[in-house]
């Protein structure tokens, strides 16, 4: 079972469609993991069936009972991150200012003061229209510990792969570099990094290659819309050559991508001219490169 995980360095670049697009050519083969759980969409184009739920809880925020409490203001003089607020005659503490580090409950005299486990979202298993599972999941708004949900949601994907002898786990991660990135990052055996040929796109494909690797992950490269600036296509190529990245496949502009969108299809299902093309061509070589590895 291999787990193929696909990112990019900041959003807009195509990443979830290419990805959702893989996921119906993978078919039963793959369980799919969406692990951009901060601004999940992947379910917009899969259809999922939400057949099962569960709620996430991860983290602490401290909570004031009014009855117990003697009013003393001695939380709201330890709070550093000034989330205990006196409301007329009764002091409170803002949840979204909290950040669960507990010292308001072990200064409190008359102990009025408890540590509660947050509900920071929820996660799902479904099946999705080509009858392959997914898992995915919402981050609550507001909500910390994203990375904890992107571990739950591998996690789940995992052991349903193991399970039903599937030969991929395809997860489709979180833009950027922060923690849900490293977290989806975590346990994979082939990175595909989606990029653009505009200068943040640019900038931001090398910053996440530096995170792949510290991981010492293999990886390759997808470049999306490659002729709005050939000039900067030619230095990312060059920058893969450099430094042993695969490229993949580039994909031209096409509104195509949106059309499909808008109808909630994914590419390989809207389109039969060449740009299902390149992505069933990308899916086979994606393969190939992954038994390589």
């Amino acid at each position: 079972m291999k787990e193929i995980v696909v990112i990019s360095g900041k959003g807009g670049t195509g990443k979830t469609s290419i990805t959702a697009a893989f996921a119906m050519l993978a078919g039963k083969n793959a369980v799919i993991a969406d692990c951009d759980v901060d601004a999940a969409d992947m379910h917009l184009l899969l259809q999922p069936d939400f057949a099962k739920s569960e709620d996430f809880y991860s983290g602490f925020k401290a909570e004031i009972d009014q009855e117990l409490c003697m009013k003393c203001g001695k939380c709201k003089q330890a709070c550093r991150f000034d989330a205990v607020k006196k409301i007329d005659d009764s002091y409170n503490i803002l949840n979204l200012d909290c950040e669960g580090c507990g010292y308001c409950a072990e200064i409190c005299p008359v102990k009025a003061i408890q540590m509660v486990e947050q509900n920071v979202g929820k996660w799902y298993i479904s099946k999705i229209k080509n009858n392959a599972q997914m898992v995915h999941a919402r981050l609550g708004i507001g909500a910390d510990n994203s990375g904890k949900l992107v571990a739950k949601v591998k996690k789940e994907a995992k052991n349903i792969a193991q399970e039903a002898s599937k030969d991929f786990i395809l997860v489709d991660g979180s833009p950027g570099i922060g923690c849900p990135v490293v977290s989806s990052l975590s346990g994979a055996d082939y990175v595909i990094i989606v990029t653009e040929p505009t200068l943040p796109g640019f900038h931001d494909m090398k910053r996440v290659y530096e995170l792949v690797q510290n991981f010492h992950l293999t990886a390759g490269c997808i470049i999306n819309k490659y002729d709005i600036n050939k000039e900067i296509s030619e230095k990312i190529k060059s920058f893969c050559k450099k430094n042993s990245i695969d490229i993949i496949s580039y994909f031209p502009y096409d509104e195509t991508f949106t059309q499909a969108m808008t109808q909630g299809k994914t590419i390989v299902e809207f389109d039969d001219g060449n740009l299902k093309k390149i992505l069933e061509n990308s899916w086979k070589k994606i393969i190939s490169l992954t038994d390589q590895h």
